[in-house]
C-alpha cells in the first residue's frame, strides 16, 4: 500500500500542513479498518466453508451465507453438473435441487454462458445487462459484479457470482487476492462434501437394487412425518411385495432371484418422482414414501407400478422369461396418530399389504381402519 502523505508541502502554512497530514492519517486509518474488516469477513467465511459437513449446508453457506456476510443484494452459484451427480446427491439428502433458489446446475458451462470459455481468474467490472443476466436468478438491479471461478485440479467446476447495486463495489482496479483464495477453498470443500455424501449414501444404499436401505428409510420417515405435520401436507406409504418370490429362488436359483429384484426396483423407480423415497425394506419387500401425496393419488401410483411390473416378463438365464407380479398395500398419514405417526403409517401399509395377499395377490389394497 502506497502512502499518500508527504513530509513537507511547500506554500502551505504549518497549520494547514498539519491539517492535511491529519486528514491523510485519517484516510489511511479508515482504509486500514476497512481492510481489516474485509479480511475478517473472508476469514469467517473460510472457516464456515471448512466446517460444512453436508452438501446442502455448504451450498447454503456459499449463497445465503455469503450474501449476508458481504451485504450483497444478489449472489448466485453456477455449478457444472453434466451427469447430474450433485443433483442426485442433494436428492439423496432429502432436499431437492429446486430448493436452492440461488444455485444453478448446468450440464455444460460454456454452452450455458460464453463467459466460462475463458474465465480462469476473478473478473470484476460493470454489470452488462442482458449479457450477465443469465448468471443470476431474479435479483434486484445490479450495477457491478464479481465473477469468481471455482477451479479444481485445473478444471473449471463453476463460479460464485457476486452482484452489487453500487457501481463502484466491484471494479477492475480492485485486488482479487481474497476472492481467489476464497474460491480455491470453496472448490476443495465442494469436492470433499460431495465425496462425503457419496460415503454416507453408500452406507444407506442397498447394494443389490441400488435403492435406499432400511436405515435410510427410518431417517427419512421421521423427517417426512415432521414436514407433513408442519406444512399440513399429505404423506402416503406403499408396501410392495413380490408374489411367490420363494418359488423363483427354489426353481431358478438365487442369482435369478436377485435379477428379478433388481428389475422390480428399476420398474418402480421409473414410476416415481424425484421427491419420492424408494427403499428395499428386506428380502423381496419394498417400502415407498410419497410426500405431498394423499391416499387416492398413492393408490393410482401403486396401480401404475403393479401394472408396469406385470406388463412385461423378465428375461432370465437360458433364454427363459419370468412373469412377475406384486401385491401393494397403501396407507396415508393420519394427524391423530400421535407421537408414533410414522410407525403407524408403515404398520397400516403393511396391514393393507397382508390383505392384498389374503385376497389373492397381484392387487393394490388401501388401508381402511376397522
Amino acid at each position: 500500500m502506497q502512502s499518500k502523505l508527504r513530509l513537507h508541502t511547500p506554500h502551505l502554512s504549518p497549520e494547514a500542513e498539519n491539517r492535511k497530514l491529519r486528514e491523510g492519517l485519517r484516510e489511511l486509518a479508515e482504509e486500514a479498518r476497512n481492510n481489516e474488516e474485509t479480511l475478517k469477513r473472508f476469514h469467517e467465511r473460510e472457516l464456515s466453508l471448512l466446517s460444512a459437513e453436508t452438501l446442502p449446508e455448504l451450498l447454503e453457506i456459499l449463497t445465503g451465507g455469503m450474501q449476508a456476510s458481504f451485504r450483497l443484494p444478489c449472489i448466485s452459484l453456477v455449478l457444472h453438473d453434466n451427469d447430474h451427480e450433485l443433483r442426485h446427491l442433494l436428492t439423496g439428502t432429502g432436499i431437492l435441487p429446486e430448493g436452492f433458489d440461488n444455485v444453478i446446475f448446468v450440464d455444460d458451462l460454456e454452452h450455458y454462458h460464453p463467459v466460462y470459455t475463458h474465465l480462469r481468474q476473478p473478473w470484476l467490472g460493470p454489470f452488462m445487462g442482458e449479457e450477465h443476466r443469465a448468471l443470476f436468478t431474479g435479483c434486484s438491479p445490479i450495477r457491478s459484479l464479481a465473477l469468481v471461478p471455482l477451479i479444481r485440479r485445473g478444471t473449471l467446476v463453476g463460479s460464485l457470482n457476486l452482484g452489487s447495486g453500487n457501481n463502484t463495489r466491484f471494479t477492475r482496479h480492485h485486488a482479487t487476492d481474497f476472492l481467489h483464495r476464497l474460491a480455491t477453498i470453496a472448490a476443495v470443500c465442494l469436492e470433499n462434501t460431495a465425496n462425503r455424501e457419496h460415503l454416507v449414501i453408500s452406507g444407506l444404499t442397498d447394494a443389490l437394487t441400488g435403492l435406499h436401505n432400511r436405515r435410510y428409510l427410518e431417517r427419512r420417515l421421521a423427517e417426512e412425518v415432521a414436514r407433513a405435520h408442519r406444512y399440513d401436507h399429505p404423506l402416503s406409504c406403499l408396501f410392495v411385495d413380490a408374489d411367490h418370490f420363494k418359488r423363483v429362488n427354489d426353481l431358478y436359483g438365487h442369482s435369478t432371484g436377485d435379477l428379478v429384484l433388481r428389475e422390480i426396483a428399476l420398474r418402480m423407480k421409473e414410476c416415481l418422482r424425484a421427491s419420492d423415497v424408494a427403499t428395499r425394506f428386506g428380502g423381496e419387500e419394498f417400502t415407498l414414501l410419497l410426500p405431498q401425496t394423499d391416499a387416492r393419488e398413492a393408490f393410482n401410483l401403486a396401480e401404475r407400478i403393479r401394472a408396469r411390473i406385470e406388463q412385461l416378463p423378465i428375461p432370465v438365464a437360458s433364454g427363459c422369461e419370468l412373469s412377475v407380479a406384486v401385491s401393494i398395500g397403501v396407507s396415508e398419514l393420519n394427524a391423530r396418530q400421535g407421537d408414533d405417526a410414522g410407525g403407524q403409517l408403515m404398520a397400516d401399509a403393511d396391514a393393507a399389504l397382508y390383505e392384498a395377499k389374503r385376497l389373492g395377490r397381484n392387487r393394490v389394497i388401501s388401508y381402511r381402519p376397522a
